[in-house]
């Protein structure tokens, strides 16, 4: 309910600017997720190694009257992976993938320089749709969904296609618990994500 809360405050938002000077289009590329599993409730992860994810999705851009700012909302689809080491309690640690999926809305404001390029910084409010480790023994993971972090990075236009990199620091951390299988207690742990942004985008 609270990420239908979002896509229609995100549309109402659109509609308000729509006589405005305005741009929109696609967008993708890839995330390198340089985040780690902290505040582990138990003595189960022995490491994590960041691995490479993805995201896709639309943007808009609409120029602020007066100040020569433009402001960059965007709605983002973003999948990303850690390869953790798992010791489950035992003495035998296993590598597995903890991997999630959410929804991205920064809200940028930018300005450009040079003719062709584009600064930008602001927030970015993030939903997680689902998470999950690929073991056998670590089911059901439970995600407190809201996040919120910032962004800020430049890029390039050249004619309608753009090319951007990004940095992205969490303010806050996703609460989460996974169920270990009958006779192991629950565990609870923050992931934080902090990661490199790469991106393709093309205005239509």
């Amino acid at each position: 309910m609270k990420k239908i809360i979002l896509v229609i405050c995100l549309a109402f938002g659109f509609s308000q600017i729509s006589n405005a000077q305005v741009a929109f289009g696609i967008k993708g590329g890839l995330n390198y997720n340089s985040n780690s599993i902290k505040e582990v409730g138990a003595n189960v992860f022995d490491g994590a190694k960041s691995k490479t994810g993805y995201h896709a999705g639309i943007w808009l851009r609409f120029k602020i009257p007066v100040i020569g700012f433009y402001l960059r909302p965007e709605l983002v689809y973003t999948n990303l992976e850690n390869e953790v080491t798992y010791s489950g309690g035992s003495s035998t640690a296993t590598a597995t993938t903890y991997s999630f999926q959410k929804i991205d809305i920064p809200v940028l404001i930018g300005k450009k320089i040079f003719g062709i390029g584009n600064v930008y910084v602001g927030p970015s409010f993030q939903y997680i749709l689902d998470s999950d480790f690929s073991f056998n023994d670590i089911s059901d993971v439970k995600t407190d969904g809201f996040t919120v972090g910032v962004q800020f990075g430049g890029g390039i236009e050249l004619g309608k296609l753009g090319i951007d990199v990004r940095w992205e620091r969490a303010f806050s951390g996703i609460e989460s618990t996974f169920a270990r299988g009958v006779g192991a207690s629950d565990v609870n742990f923050d992931t934080r994500v902090n990661q490199i942004i790469i991106g393709l985008s093309y205005r239509l």
